[in-house]
C-alpha cells in the first residue's frame, strides 16, 4: 500500500504584486509531524503565483521522501485548490507553467486536494512570512534546525525529517478564540487482566469490568457529576469502556455514544499475555515494537502507528460534532497517550514514557485557531 504524505503549503505577498514568499510542511498523516519544511524569497509576484510556487515546492518535498506515495493536499487558496482540481480554468499567463509543472510532480491519480481555512494552514503561512523577512534582510531563509537539508526536493531549502510545527508559548493564545473543546479522556476501569498486567487490547476476549473496576466508576460518576462540567459522553466499542461509560452516563443523566475510531490497539498473538511472556515467545518482535512505533505486534497486531491514523480522525469528528463543549471520552491507554502526544507536539517514542492508571482523568483542550492544550494528565484523586 502506497504511503501516505499531507503537503500544506501557502504563499503570499506584501503589495500584490509586491515582495512575496512561499512556505510548505510536509506532514505524516497519523501523527501530524512535520517530516519535511520548505520556502523562499522569490522577489516581486502576486499572492497566486506564491501560492503556486508554495504547492510547487510542497510537492517536491514529498517527492524527495518517497516517489511513490500519494499525497493530500491542504491550501487555504480556494483559486489554487479548484484550479488543481480541474473545476476552475487558469488562464493567468503566469499561473498556467506553475500548474503545469506542479501537476508533472506525482501521477494525477495519486494528488487530491482540499481546501482549509487560514487558521488552520498556520505552519505554511509561518514559513511564507519567514521567507519574506529573510528577503526583507537581504538574506536566504534557513530551517530552524538545518542538519538534515533534503536537496533533491528542489526547493531553495528543506528542512529536517525530525522538525516539528513550531507550537505559540503556552498562555499567549489570542484571547477571541472562543470557548474550547474539551476533551476529558478517562482510561475505563479495572478488568481481571489489568492488576496483572496482561496485554489486553481489541483483538482480545473482550473483558468486563471487574468487581474493583466498578467501584471505580462509580467514584469517577460521583466526581463528575459534582462538577457538572460534562455535556456528552464517548466511549469506545469495547465492553470495559462501554460499561464505564455507562455508569457516568446514567449517573448525570446522558446518553453515550460509541466512537469505533477509539477502541484499544490490536495485539495480535500477545493477547492476555504478560510482557515478560511475550519476551520470552516473541522476543525479537518485541524489541521491534519498542523500537518503532511503526512496529507491529507479532500475528497481524496493529502498530502504533496505525492506531494513530483512526485516532486522530476520531478526535477531528469529536471536534466537529462537539465544537465549544466539554466531552467525556472513555477509553483505553494508546488512545488517550496518542491524543496528548499530539496535543504536545512530543515525538512518537514518547508513548513509551506515559503512565496511565485505571480510571484516571486527563484532558485536552482544543482551540479554533488549531491549538491544543493539555490541561490534566492520569489524576487519580477522585479514586481515594
Amino acid at each position: 500500500m502506497p504511503r501516505e504524505l499531507i503537503v500544506e503549503a501557502d504563499g503570499g505577498s506584501r503589495g500584490n504584486p509586491g515582495p512575496a514568499g512561499y512556505g510548505a510542511v510536509v506532514l505524516d498523516p497519523a501523527s501530524g509531524e512535520a517530516l519535511a519544511e520548505a520556502a523562499e524569497y522569490i522577489g516581486t509576484a502576486t499572492n497566486n503565483v506564491a501560492e503556486y510556487k508554495g504547492l510547487l515546492a510542497g510537492l517536491r518535498a514529498a517527492k524527495a521522501l518517497d516517489p511513490e506515495a500519494t499525497v493530500h493536499v491542504r491550501m487555504d487558496s480556494k483559486l489554487v485548490v479548484e484550479q488543481m482540481s480541474g473545476r476552475w480554468q487558469i488562464k493567468h499567463p503566469d499561473m498556467k507553467p506553475l500548474a503545469a509543472e506542479a501537476a508533472a510532480v506525482f501521477p494525477s491519480d495519486r494528488v487530491s486536494y482540499e481546501w482549509i481555512p487560514r487558521a488552520r494552514n498556520k505552519h505554511a503561512d509561518r514559513l511564507a512570512n519567514e521567507a519574506m523577512d529573510a528577503g526583507r534582510d537581504g538574506r536566504q531563509w534557513e530551517p530552524r534546525d538545518s542538519r538534515a537539508a533534503l536537496a533533491a526536493a528542489g526547493a531553495k531549502a528543506v528542512g529536517p525529517a525530525d522538525a516539528a510545527p513550531a507550537a505559540p508559548p503556552a498562555g499567549w493564545a489570542a484571547p477571541d478564540l472562543g470557548v474550547p473543546a474539551t476533551l476529558v479522556l478517562l482510561r475505563h476501569g479495572e478488568t481481571a487482566l489489568t492488576p496483572q498486567k496482561r496485554f489486553s487490547g481489541s483483538g482480545g476476549t473482550d473483558p468486563e469490568l471487574s468487581a474493583a473496576g466498578r467501584r471505580q466508576a462509580e467514584a469517577t460518576a460521583a466526581a463528575l457529576a459534582a462538577r457538572g462540567t460534562v455535556q456528552a459522553v464517548v466511549s469506545s466499542p469495547l465492553r470495559r469502556c462501554r460499561e464505564t461509560a455507562g455508569t457516568i452516563a446514567d449517573r448525570i443523566g446522558l446518553d453515550v455514544r460509541v466512537e469505533e475510531g477509539l477502541r484499544e490497539t490490536d495485539f495480535g498473538a500477545w493477547e492476555g499475555l504478560t510482557f515478560a511472556e511475550v519476551r520470552e515467545r516473541y522476543r525479537e518482535d518485541l524489541d521491534a515494537w519498542l523500537g518503532s512505533t511503526k512496529a507491529a505486534p507479532t500475528g497481524g497486531g496493529e502498530s502504533f502507528a496505525a492506531v494513530a491514523r483512526r485516532v486522530v480522525v476520531a478526535r477531528d469528528r469529536l471536534l466537529a460534532r462537539y465544537a465549544g463543549k466539554t466531552v467525556l471520552v472513555v477509553t483505553h491507554v494508546t488512545p488517550i497517550k496518542t491524543l496528548v502526544r499530539l496535543a504536545l507536539g512530543a515525538p512518537p517514542d514518547s508513548l513509551f514514557r506515559m503512565e496511565l492508571s485505571a480510571a484516571s482523568l486527563s484532558a485536552v483542550a482544543y482551540y479554533a485557531d488549531g491549538n491544543a492544550s493539555v490541561r490534566l494528565f492520569n489524576e487519580t484523586s477522585h479514586l481515594r
